[in-house]
C-alpha cells in the first residue's frame, strides 16, 4: 500500500518527528509523516504544535514563516494562523476582520517524551497507545548516544536489517562481526504485536570490541525485539556491569524515505565516562555500512520490485512482516495468534 493514501492505517501511532533541542520558540520546522507535511512550532510556554503545513489561503508553506505570538504567520500574504490552527489575522481584509473557523489547516497532536518530539496523525488519538520508551535512558549508571540518520528505504526494510544477524558478518565485518561459521540458536516468539527473539551461546563474536565488551567469553544475553510498526530494541548483557540497548525508531517519511532515531544506551560500569566517544564513533560506523546496503536495496526494489526468498533464519523477517501486515490491512496486530518458534543459523 502506498503510504499516501488517505486513511492510512499506520496513522495511528505516535513517531518522532524531530528532538527536543531541534524544536524552537523563534523558528517553524518542517517535517514529512507518512508523506504528510507538518509545521511545528513550540509555543511561549514550551509546548510542542504541530499541524498541516499548508496556509488555507493559498496553499503556501507555513513552515517558509516565522512564530509571532504563539502563532505562524505566512509570508505570502500574511495570514496569521494561532496554535489551534485557526486563521485569526487576514491584512487584507483590514481592521474589522472576525475569525472565521472555517478557515483554518488541520493540526495534529504532540507530545514531547525523552527529550524527543512526538506526532501522531491518529482521527483519534484517544485510541492510540502511547508511545515505546527508549529502554534506560537517563536512568542511573546509564549513559546515552544519541544518532539520527536518514535512509532511502521504507520503514519494513530498515526494521528489519537492525535485527538482521546473518548480515553483520559481511556488511559489518570485523567492526561488529567476523565470519567463523559458527551454529547460533535461537527462539522468536511473535506476541502481543511484538517479535522477540532471544539468543543463545554468544560469548566474543562482536568485532574489534569483543576485549572490552566481554574479555573472559562469559555467555552473554542478547535479546531482539520489534514493537509494532516501527521499532527495534536490541539489548546485550554482559554480566553485572556491562550492558549495551540499541534501540531505532524509524519514522516512515515517504515510501522510499525512512528518518532513524537511533540511541546507543550502555552501563559500563567505571569506563563510562570515557566510553561515549567510542560508542559513537563504533555506532556511526556500522549504520553508515547500513545505509549504503539499504539505500542499494530500494535501487532494486524500485527496477525488479520486492520478490524476497527466504532461508531458515528468515523466520524473523517473516514474522515481522505478518505484525506489519496486519496493520496494513486496517486490524490490530496484537490480536495474531502466538507464535513460537527454534532456529538455527551459521555465521
Amino acid at each position: 500500500m502506498n503510504i499516501s493514501e488517505n486513511n492510512n492505517p499506520f496513522s495511528e501511532y505516535w513517531y518522532i518527528a524531530c528532538e527536543s533541542k531541534d524544536l524552537k520558540t523563534t523558528k517553524p520546522l518542517a517535517r514529512t509523516i507518512l508523506n504528510e507535511t507538518l509545521v511545528l512550532f513550540r509555543d511561549s510556554k514550551g509546548k510542542p504544535i504541530a499541524m498541516q503545513d499548508r496556509c488555507p489561503h493559498r496553499n503556501f508553506k507555513l513552515s517558509k514563516g516565522r512564530v509571532e505570538d504563539d502563532c505562524l504567520r505566512c509570508p505570502y500574504h500574511g495570514w496569521k494562523i494561532n496554535s489551534q490552527s485557526v486563521v485569526i489575522d487576514v491584512p487584507a481584509e483590514g481592521p474589522h476582520q472576525r475569525t472565521v473557523k472555517a478557515r483554518s489547516t488541520k493540526k495534529y497532536e504532540c507530545l514531547e517524551i525523552d527529550d524527543f518530539i512526538y506526532v501522531s496523525l491518529a482521527s483519534d488519538i484517544t485510541k492510540v497507545q502511547t508511545p515505546f520508551r527508549m529502554p534506560k535512558y537517563k536512568e542511573p549508571g546509564y549513559k546515552t548516544v544519541r544518532l539520527f540518520n536518514v535512509f532511502k528505504n521504507n520503514v519494513l526494510n530498515c526494521a528489519e536489517n537492525y535485527v538482521d544477524v546473518p548480515h553483520t558478518v559481511f556488511v559489518h565485518d570485523k567492526i561488529f562481526r567476523v565470519s567463523r561459521q559458527e551454529k547460533v540458536e535461537a527462539t522468536v516468539e511473535r506476541v502481543n504485536g511484538s517479535v522477540i527473539i532471544d539468543y543463545q551461546k554468544e560469548t566474543d563474536n562482536l568485532g574489534w570490541f569483543s576485549w572490552f565488551l566481554n574479555p573472559k567469553k562469559t555467555p552473554i544475553k542478547h535479546t531482539d525485539h520489534f514493537h509494532a510498526p516501527n521499532i527495534t530494541s536490541v539489548e546485550y548483557i554482559f554480566g553485572p556491569k556491562r550492558e549495551f540497548y540499541i534501540s531505532s525508531h524509524c519514522t516512515p517519511v515517504s515510501d522510499d524515505e525512512t528518518h532513524v532515531y537511533t540511541d546507543l544506551t550502555f552501563n559500563f560500569g567505571v569506563f563510562n565516562a570515557f566510553a561515549a566517544p567510542i560508542v559513537r564513533y563504533q555506532g556511526q560506523a556500522v549504520i553508515d555500512q547500513d545505509i549504503e546496503v539499504l539505500n542499494t536495496q530500494m535501487e532494486v526494489i524500485k527496477k525488479y520490485g520486492t520478490h524476497f526468498q527466504n532461508s531458515k533464519a528468515d523466520i524473523v523477517h517473516v514474522l515481522i512482516e505478518s505484525v506489519r501486515d496486519e496493520i496494513k490491512e486496517g486490524r490490530d496486530p496484537k490480536a495474531l495468534p502466538y507464535k513460537k518458534q527454534h532456529f538455527e543459523f551459521w555465521i
